[in-house]
């Protein structure tokens, strides 16, 4: 049915397409949540139950939401301009968060006035069998919601709608235990509203800080997609002539909207235009192939010298030792050697991850001394990356 409504709703990975669906889940969250608002205020103020009445307020706040997820996407869709270069595609991990405060504020507010109604003994005595069978059919909209918020979130791989149906399903269960407070309360008293609606407040702040801290992150920047790092680092080595990889960086600026930069070992006597050449077909491919923009930065690697081959392999088996003594990877890169008579600079750069529980200092103090170890003339020259992820490397090996 979607296809009648999305063009090439079959071709998630287009801009315009994720941008649509958005617009749709909005759209129909709108509606559905309106409507659902209207019925259960109206229930609720006919029987003064404050646990409807909170059920109809999470309602309202949930179209809300839903306004919040339509501007989003609409506000996403617009291209780069002056003033944002990147695009406007972060908008939607914003209204996200700002659906989630606003979730977490009317928990609260439902919670104070659920504790209110229970200190001051106000309550319901009974409800009509037709309030009970106009909330409880609520459920079912509220579950087919959740299940075409799924469908989209899945199909376009978009957190925030995902979000909306986890937030959905709550709502199914808030509503469920409504129903079940209305056919208790002739059996357990008038209190059971009130003690219900605490419930379902407390709930609904529990689901709201979830939400809070889910979209803080994508805004603060979190570690890329695992599954993301092993395509890209596959892909470059893939071509003939690279040696190696480092210092792999990957920004998102919303889920179209991705530039990553690195640094790929070539070797230093191969033709540098040929090399050049190599380095612009891989960074074509992966904007044609992956929607990335990516930047090389090309390393120059000595291959035939013996001795630097040697001093590499040195300094690679006790940096592979250190690894393996506190079980976190380890790489070196961009490795040169400056020879002397008196002594001879080692000079490299090491990538950790966030695992290593040594510092800096501790972590460049150790692979000094065990180099020095081998022969005292060897001073090593260390600058330390750490890493933006904990398992590249052992990835990259795999690879």
């Amino acid at each position: 049915m979607l296809e009648k409504f999305i063009k090439d709703y079959d071709k998630p990975e287009k801009a315009h397409v994720r941008n649509a669906c958005g617009k749709l889940a909005g759209a129909v969250g709108i509606g559905a949540n309106i409507l659902l608002f209207i019925i259960k205020i109206t229930f609720g103020l006919i029987t003064s139950s404050v646990s409807v009445i909170a059920d109809s307020i999470n309602n309202l706040s949930d179209a809300g939401s839903s306004i919040l997820t339509l501007v989003g996407y609409s506000i996403s869709d617009k291209p780069a301009d002056k003033e944002h270069p990147y695009g406007h595609a972060r908008m939607e991990y914003l209204c996200g968060l700002f659906i989630s405060v606003i979730v977490t504020v009317l928990g609260f507010q439902m919670l104070t006035n659920s504790i209110g109604k229970l200190y001051e003994g106000e309550g319901v005595e009974s409800y009509s069998l037709v309030s009970v069978i106009v909330i409880a059919s609520t459920i079912l909209v509220k579950i087919a919601i959740a299940l075409f918020y799924t469908k989209l979130g899945r199909h376009i791989n978009s957190a925030t709608l995902k979000a909306s149906a986890i937030d959905s399903i709550s709502d199914v269960i808030a509503t469920s235990a409504v129903v079940a407070g209305m056919l208790l309360t002739p059996v357990t008293g008038p209190m059971t509203d009130g003690i219900l609606g605490i419930i379902i407040a407390v709930y609904i702040l529990i689901m709201g800080i979830k939400l809070i801290k889910e979209t803080s992150n994508t805004l603060l920047g979190v570690a890329p997609d695992i599954e993301l790092v092993k395509k890209i680092i596959s892909k470059i080595r893939s071509y003939k002539g690279v040696l190696g990889i480092h210092d792999l960086v990957i920004h998102s600026y919303g889920a179209d909207r991705c530039f990553a930069s690195v640094h790929v070992e070539m070797d230093a006597d191969d033709d540098i235009m040929e090399s050049h050449d190599t380095i612009d077909n891989i960074e074509a491919d992966i904007a044609k192939e992956m929607n990335i923009h990516l930047v090389i930065h090309l390393d120059p690697v000595h291959t035939k010298d013996e001795r630097i081959n040697e001093l590499h392999s040195l300094v690679t088996g006790i940096v592979s030792e250190i690894a393996s003594e506190y079980g976190t990877p380890l790489s070196i890169h961009d490795f040169r050697v400056v020879l002397g008579i008196t002594h001879s600079n080692l000079l490299f750069d090491i990538s950790v991850s966030s695992d290593m529980v040594l510092s800096n200092t501790e972590l460049c103090g150790l692979i000094s001394e065990r180099i020095k170890n081998v022969d005292e003339k060897y001073n090593a020259v260390i600058t330390v990356d750490r890493d933006y992820f904990s398992h590249r490397y052992g990835i990259e090996k795999d690879d």
